[in-house]
């Protein structure tokens, strides 16, 4: 159970209700996240703002993006954000399998050489991003332009970010509740 009651929507001012609203509505199954992030009506007025416009702008491939979620959310044991992103890097053709077992191993044929640079560097910017070295980046560069760089890594961040808002809030996944009464 979440540590602080889910807000509504309907208890927020307009223009963030309306965010909250077309968050859920469109962007994922992350309804318990938004309710919790709803008692501080400027993080829903800009953070489900800004991964909407991401989306919408499509800089970053969705394979790449979700890979490092994944990855992120799993060296950080976060259950809620890994239960919600596996299954949308599965729909990026990553065979279940592989998602087991990644970042760990990363020598399956499903994975590209761009998908095992990106699980490499989304580890380095998790786990030591003061010791990430220049060829890493020159390898990044050599597939991505300077604004995938910065959005892959800002969604990296991010994704720590959100890792430990869940985790240290105790939010389940949706419908958690319901499985747990039964």
């Amino acid at each position: 159970m979440a540590r602080v009651r889910n807000v509504s929507a309907d208890e927020l001012p307009a223009d963030a209700a309306a965010i909250y609203r077309r968050y859920v509505a469109e962007y994922g199954p992350f309804a318990n996240q938004v309710g919790i992030l709803a008692h501080v009506p400027a993080a829903v007025r800009h953070l489900p703002a800004m991964l909407m416009e991401l989306r919408a702008a499509a800089t970053l491939p969705r394979r790449y993006l979700e890979l490092a979620i994944v990855v992120v959310s799993k060296r950080n044991a976060c259950h809620y954000c890994v239960g919600h992103h596996v299954p949308m890097l599965a729909v990026e053709g990553v065979p279940a399998e592989v998602v087991a077992q990644i970042p760990e191993q990363v020598d399956h044929p499903s994975l590209t050489d761009i998908d095992r640079l990106v699980i490499a560097y989304s580890v380095a910017v998790n786990d030591a991003p003061n010791r990430i070295r220049d060829a890493m980046l020159a390898d990044l560069r050599r597939h991505f332009s300077e604004a995938q760089i910065v959005e892959l890594t800002l969604r990296i961040t991010l994704t720590g970010f959100f890792n430990k808002f869940s985790d240290a809030l105790g939010i389940e996944e949706e419908g958690g509740e319901s499985a747990a009464a039964q």
